[in-house]
This record gives structure tokens, sequence and C-alpha cells, in this order.
């Protein structure tokens, strides 16, 4: 629905709703990729599936989950300069700029976990067949090798490389765009004036709490915190962002709203 009101509504032909198409379609990707498998082994307590299709099912979770990130980092640079640098908006938010990031975005999200998948796939798998998880994760599957020792640490140490060029760098972008934004609402003299900019970046800022918060939980709080914790975070961002994305960028949205009444079935 969000993608059709984007593309047939002349009104919502601009970045911020452009970036949001995107988004969409990698949440349509994420749950796609993970929820049909996981309902399948909670309906029937359990459930299997080869190598190959575990392996793939991780690169395009992985693909989904690096676009995202992306994603919000656009977004956020998006807010920075409507919110910041208003006057400039037009020329530095011009639609090849945004068409050239979309591009860069996706092709990043899908090379970097093709890298992974291929280093994955290329080790050997001879003790437990059975994952502790919901789902085909990199780490759990790593786990199951029984290759050499210092083949799965080279393995761990380009899968922090690309995750920390994939993921912390776009979070640090994040923050330096919401320091600036921050700054500039902190200049305006009237309230109004304040809440009015602030709600221009209200709805993205909750999507990246949600987000990096659990992901970022996920990863940093250790493993003999209990397998329930490690389990349970996965589904925030599996399942729960791509519930709420739709319902936090478009229930407050006015624009969204005023596209959908004249929506003619």
């Amino acid at each position: 629905m969000v993608i059709i009101l984007v593309v047939y509504n002349k009104n919502l032909h601009c970045p911020m709703y452009f970036f949001l198409t995107q988004l969409t379609i990698s949440d349509i990707i994420t749950t796609s990729d993970i929820v049909p498998n996981m309902l399948h082994m909670v309906m029937n307590n359990g459930s299997s599936m080869s190598l190959a299709e575990c392996i793939t099912q991780l690169f395009f979770f992985g693909s989904s989950e690096c676009l995202e990130c992306l994603l919000l980092t656009a977004m956020s640079y998006d807010r920075y300069v409507a919110i910041c640098l208003p006057l400039h908006y037009n020329s530095l938010m011009n639609p090849l700029l945004c068409l050239k990031y979309i591009l860069i975005s996706w092709i990043l999200g899908f090379t970097v976990t093709l890298v992974q998948t291929i280093n994955l796939s290329k080790l050997q798998f001879c003790w437990s067949n059975v994952i502790d998880h919901f789902f085909c994760e990199f780490d759990p599957l790593l786990k199951l090798s029984c290759s050499n020792i210092m083949k799965i640490r080279i393995i761990k140490l380009i899968s922090f490389f690309l995750g920390f060029l994939i993921i912390v760098c776009p979070f640090i972008i994040v923050v330096i765009s919401y320091v600036y934004i921050v700054h500039t609402i902190l200049k305006i003299q009237s309230f109004t004036g304040r809440q009015r900019a602030f709600s221009t970046c209200g709805s993205h800022l909750a999507v990246v709490s949600i987000f990096y918060g659990t992901l970022f939980s996920n990863y940093l709080i250790p493993e003999k915190g209990g397998s329930v914790v490690h389990i349970s975070l996965p589904i925030v961002y599996t399942v729960v962002t791509p519930l709420v994305n739709p319902i936090i960028y478009c229930l407050r949205n006015k624009d969204i709203k005023k596209a959908f009444t004249k929506i003619k079935f």
C-alpha cells in the first residue's frame, strides 16, 4: 500500500517518500524470508531445510538488513538537509543523487552479504545439524562448522570488518546528523516552530531507535545471558520492526493519510 501510494500520488514524489518505498521493499524481503518458515516451525514444533536453503535464507536476510542500515542513513541525511539546510534542499537532494544512493545501497547490501555467504559455504559442517535459532543466522550457523579453527577465525574477522563498515559507520553518520538536527531545532525561538521541526524527523528517529537498539543489544549481550534473549531480540528486527515501520511512518503522516483518502477503489 505504501509503494502504491507513493508511485501514483505526485504529491509524494520527494526524496523522503522515495527512500520510504525502498525501506518498505527491504521490510518485505525480510518478512518473506523469515516469517513463513518461522510460522511453519512453530506449528510443527520444528523445521528442516538443506544447507543450500539455509545459506540462501541467510543471504536474503543479511542483504535486507544491510540495505535497511544504509537507507536509514540516507533518510537521516535527508532530514538533516531539510532542517539544517532548507534553502539548499532541492539542490542537495535532487532525484539523480537519490537514485545513485539507492543503487549504491542495493549493490553494497547484496555484495557484502554475498561475500559472507560465499565464505560460509566453503566451510565443512560435520557436527550437529540443529540450529538453536528460528532462522539461519550467521553466528549459530558458524558454530556448526568443523573446519579449521584458523579458517573460522578469518571468516569472523572479515565479518567484523564488514559489520563495522555497513552497520557501525552508517550509525555514526545517523548520530552526527541528529546532533546537528537537535542543535538547529534548539535555536528556533518559538515552541510551535520547534514542534513542527521535530515532527518531521520524529518518525525516523523512532524507527532508528528500535532497529539499532535491538540490533546492537543482540550482538553486545554475551551468550551466557541465556538463549531466550538471543532468540527474542532478533524477532524484534525481523518481525516487529517491519510491522511497526508502516504504522510509525504512515499513521502519523498527514501526506500519506491525504493520499490514501484520494484512492478510488
